[in-house]
């Protein structure tokens, strides 16, 4: 879009420029509004973990951003062929995480399509001085990842029957957990100097968007990667979705792997997640204090990385 004509504007304080999570509109001294949208095709075949993952997904950018979603509408594309009760079934699991999320469901658009599709166009509200953007971790920051990855490998692995019920069935329920409670936690904490959510980039991806805003080098301490159970033993068989390789590829000119790195976690660093954690940049002393308190809370959290000046790299994993 860098090439397209658009509108200069002063109330939008955060666009596309550094490749956030969502847009933010002023629209007065202490009210910003955020707008995000996202919807994909099925990631698991229950029509209703489904609606409930798309939803956590979209709503997960609002948090992100440090705010608290309000609002939204449902996208949803069918096939003829997919039954009404199918339909109500995904429609339940997005109103039903909605609901938990505090954000009404106003409406939305249907149309018809070959393959099935569905996620939220979401409005959530922050003060304009709050903003967590993706851009501006600084040098002597720590990195708080607050859940596990593996995600794309176990819902490859479970297609092929490789994965374990349980291990499957743990992956689906991370996805579908709200980043609300971890989220309400960051905001704690004065000195957050970037955030984002890690979705289908990958850990690495996003990683990088974060590195390349702020002008930093990231470094990413493999064997701190909190992993989902089953998630690496998938990916040393070779287990790994092609949108891996994709975004090593994206960040391979900007990315450095110290020999010691396993290539199963590089994989795993790469796999694309869908509805994953919060990825923060603080003062490493907030950052402990962070993982502190949402183990307190029952929630995942470990610090994966950190935050030096700008190097050759933009990110370096080992």
């Amino acid at each position: 879009m860098e090439n397209l004509p658009n509108i200069k504007d002063p109330n939008l304080l955060v666009g596309f420029e550094t490749s956030d999570d969502a847009c933010v509109y002023r629209i007065n001294d202490v009210t910003a509004a955020i707008h995000t949208v996202d919807f994909f095709t099925p990631i698991v075949d229950d029509p209703y973990w489904f609606g409930q993952i798309a939803a956590a997904n979209a709503l997960s950018d609002v948090y992100a951003m440090g705010g608290q979603p309000a609002v939204a509408m449902n996208l949803l594309c069918v096939p003829n062929c997919l039954s009404k009760e199918t339909i109500r079934r995904i429609l339940m699991g997005g109103h039903d995480k909605a609901v938990e999320a505090g954000c009404v469901i106003a409406g939305g658009h249907t149309i018809q399509d070959p393959e099935p599709k569905y996620g939220l166009c979401v409005t959530g509200y922050l003060h304009p001085e709050r903003i967590l953007k993706n851009a501006g971790a600084r040098p002597g920051d720590a990195l708080v990842l607050t859940k596990p990855i593996g995600t794309g490998v176990l819902t490859t692995g479970a297609k092929a029957s490789l994965a374990s019920d349980e291990d499957y069935k743990a992956a689906i329920t991370c996805m579908a957990t709200l980043n609300a409670k971890a989220a309400g936690l960051i905001q704690e904490f004065p000195d957050v100097h970037a955030c984002t959510d890690i979705t289908g980039f990958g850990l690495l991806g996003h990683t990088y968007e974060m590195a390349s805003g702020s002008g930093v080098t990231l470094y990413l301490h493999s064997h701190r990667v909190p992993l989902l159970n089953g998630a690496r033993e998938l990916a040393e068989t070779g287990i790994i979705p092609a949108g891996a390789y994709r975004n090593l590829d994206y960040v391979k000119p900007h990315l450095s792997v110290e020999p010691s790195a396993k290539q199963a976690l590089v994989d795993l660093i790469s796999d694309p997640q869908t509805s994953g954690g919060l990825l923060v940049s603080l003062p490493e002393e907030q950052a402990w204090r962070l993982v502190k308190k949402l183990h307190a809370q029952s929630l995942p959290g470990a610090i994966v990385g950190e935050a030096r000046a700008r190097q050759e790299w933009d990110v370096v994993i080992d």
